[in-house]
């Protein structure tokens, strides 16, 4: 008769684990006392963590935005896709404002007109790209959108700028530094002339 070398084990009735049959009782012991099972969830938890574990996996969400009590599992949702007063940008003129008041803003946002520099006409901003594939696009059926055309403008006049801006700065550290080295001299210059009248 062979004996089987394989330890058996026994399924714990509190946490519904395998444990080995001879750490039973001592597991039974420690499992029943300590932790139990979400009703939520079924996870087994520390007792003493219960709640903190209720409100940091389960409990519902107030939105800080819009205020409405959501449910923690489609918390991620309703803050990336469904608040309302969740920060989206404009198709047209990418300013950020709130989602609820985008299709508005839109509407009047992409009337505007921008001249087409290739053409000479002035063309809504909701009509532009279908305006530069149909009438400007190169072989490839591309065309440079004027979205791509202002964040490159724009891009553009921030290096510019930065430039001024490094140019101002270069001059008021000159004009400081020059203004330190005259105030040294005048008191050197002052000092040495009280000491001429001293003597």
């Amino acid at each position: 008769m062979e004996i089987s070398s394989e330890p058996t084990t026994s399924t714990c009735s509190h946490c519904e684990r395998d444990i080995l049959t001879p750490n039973m009782e001592l597991h039974y012991a420690h499992c029943s006392r300590n932790l139990q099972k979400c009703e939520i969830c079924g996870d087994m938890v520390p007792k003493k963590h219960a709640n903190e574990h209720y409100y940091e996996t389960h409990a519902p969400v107030v939105c800080s935005l819009c205020s409405e009590t959501v449910e923690r599992e489609v918390w991620s949702l309703h803050k990336g896709e469904q608040c309302p007063q969740r920060i989206v940008t404009c198709e047209y003129c990418e300013f950020p404002l709130p989602a609820v008041d985008l299709s508005k803003h839109q509407e009047i946002c992409g009337n505007r007109t921008e001249y087409c520099h290739i053409c000479n006409k002035y063309i809504r901003l909701r009509e532009q790209i279908d305006h530069e594939i149909q009438f400007h696009g190169n072989s490839n059926g591309t065309a440079e959108s004027s979205r791509d055309r202002r964040t490159s403008e724009r891009e553009e006049g921030a290096r510019r700028r930065q430039a001024r801006d490094s140019s101002q700065r270069r001059i008021l550290f000159t004009i400081a530094v020059t203004g330190i080295a005259v105030l040294i001299g005048s008191i050197f210059f002052q000092r040495r002339a009280d000491r001429h009248e001293q003597q």
